[in-house]
């Protein structure tokens, strides 16, 4: 019988690498937007199938263009083997050889195709993770789920990781969002496909985001009972031969935890292990928790020295809510070790940034930043227009403890004033803080007092700006004790 000769090379290649990647003609077809007959026209030869075309539908596939000469050369060596046109079967024993050879070229080409170097992998399925996201980001949570349960495509591991991202970028200001995302890529993770122990490691990820975002919302015991089963998955899965994932991020996401739950000293040693394992961007962002750390256990000294070092590391692809953070950061432990020179220094990029961020949060903790700069280089009637002005925004927004911890900054500018009314006024304007959800138990007996002692009038300035300083330990504290004596 005459040899079939290919009416579309093309097709051909495109039919051999859905099949190597294991999509369904009609999946792939629905990945791609248009309809199943086209794509088997185009398999077929009955359809005219452009290389720029099959380069997209296998970028879609999640393979990189070079994968096309790939099977082309796959292709020849098959053709290779056959018997040339009008001759003679072989023997027996010739044929046996030839479909050997035949199993061989095609393992081999398996193969080439898997042995991509690990990188240049990575590299395509997350370009292609970025075109998916974009797919799916318009459309309701309820909608990207039923995606990811429908269509293969969106079961991809580089898209879990992405979502993971986008779950922390929401966490800025959104706990409810960053949870949301957080779920959608667990769900991804269950439903990946790959080897078991990838498989598990994936999840024990996408869990690790799932209890961020539950730290985030205030739930700290949820969340430690999450990343208990995230960090299981994670370490079953660590014989994953792929180690696209990083392992740096899982611990951060851990110290996160640990800090938030008061365990500073086990957070600082996670930290120092996730460092040895981080890339440099990952660096900046484990030595920016590192400084929180040490801010916590009040050591401002090393907080300022590790906050300095990140400073100095910062660049254009940091973004300025990083650059923010920083130096934010570095202000406030500045002023803690009595440094508002070098506080205030910071000031004009602060406001610079700020701008950029348009993040009304951010612009009010920054103004009342500023009032305290003011206050530590002794402009004091800066300062009290500044924090006046904050406090009255904090009450509208209904943010009890820190409208508390205003109100006590300002009455300590009263008291050295000598207007005993106006704490007095002040005092009884704070009421409202009692009945609100948002301050700690011994935080609202450590006011009672205040508000008692600024009613008898024997208030004094030193119980104040202790009563100051217990709030702003008492933030990171909630267990923390006022001493009405010391």
């Amino acid at each position: 019988m005459p040899k079939k000769t290919p009416s579309s090379p093309l097709g051909v290649n495109l039919s051999v690498l859905r099949a190597v990647q294991g999509w369904p003609q009609n999946e792939l077809a629905d990945a791609l937007g248009f309809g199943a007959p086209l794509l088997s026209g185009y398999e077929s030869g009955d359809k005219t199938l452009s290389r720029e075309r099959l380069e997209e539908i296998v970028a879609r596939m999640g393979l990189p263009a070079e994968a096309v000469d790939r099977t082309q050369a796959y292709l020849l060596s098959i053709r290779s083997l056959s018997p040339p046109e009008g001759g003679a079967m072989p023997v027996s024993a010739r044929a046996e050889a030839s479909v050997a050879q035949m199993r061989d070229v095609a393992e081999a080409f398996a193969r080439s195709l898997v042995a991509l170097p690990p990188e240049r992998r990575a590299e395509d399925a997350r370009r292609q993770a970025r075109d998916l996201w974009d797919r799916i980001k318009k459309v309701s949570p309820k909608e990207r789920r039923a995606l990811v349960k429908t269509t293969q495509e969106f079961r991809s591991w580089a898209l879990c990781e992405l979502v993971c991202e986008r779950s922390l970028e929401a966490a800025a200001d959104r706990a409810d969002r960053a949870l949301d995302l957080a779920d959608l890529a667990v769900t991804i993770a269950e439903m990946a496909p790959g080897e078991q122990t990838w498989r598990e490691r994936l999840r024990g990820y996408a869990l690790a985001h799932l209890a961020n975002a539950k730290r985030v919302g205030g739930d700290l015991p949820a969340a430690d009972q999450v990343f208990a089963k995230a960090r299981k998955f994670w370490e079953e899965g660590e014989a994953a031969e792929v180690g696209f994932l990083s392992e740096a991020q899982f611990l951060g996401l851990e110290a996160s935890l640990r800090t938030d739950q008061r365990r500073l000293q086990e957070a600082l040693t996670i930290v120092e292990r996730a460092m040895h394992l981080a890339s440099s961007g990952e660096r900046k962002k484990l030595l920016l928790k590192r400084a929180n750390v040490f801010e916590l256990a009040e050591n401002f000294e090393g907080a300022i020295s590790t906050l300095q070092e990140v400073e100095s590391l910062i660049s254009k692809e940091d973004g300025p809510r990083f650059n923010w953070l920083v130096r934010f950061s570095l202000a406030n432990n500045l002023l803690h070790e009595s440094h508002p020179k070098e506080a205030d220094a910071l000031l004009p990029m602060l406001n610079e940034l700020a701008a950029r961020l348009e993040n009304e949060l951010d612009s009010l903790r920054l103004r009342w930043l500023e009032g305290r700069v003011a206050a530590g280089l002794g402009r004091r009637e800066k300062a009290k227009a500044i924090i006046l002005r904050v406090r009255e925004d904090l009450v509208a927004k209904g943010s009890a403890f820190d409208a508390a911890l205003a109100s006590l900054e300002l009455a300590s500018f009263y008291l050295e004033d000598g207007r005993s009314a106006e704490v007095r006024i002040l005092a009884r304007q704070m009421l409202w803080i009692f009945k609100t959800q948002g301050v700690p138990r011994e935080a609202v007996a450590a006011l009672r007092l205040f508000c008692e002692a600024a009613e008898k009038e024997n208030l004094t300035i030193e119980m104040t700006r202790r009563l100051v300083t217990y709030f702003h330990r008492a933030r990171h504290n909630p267990d923390l004790r006022f001493e009405a004596s010391s």
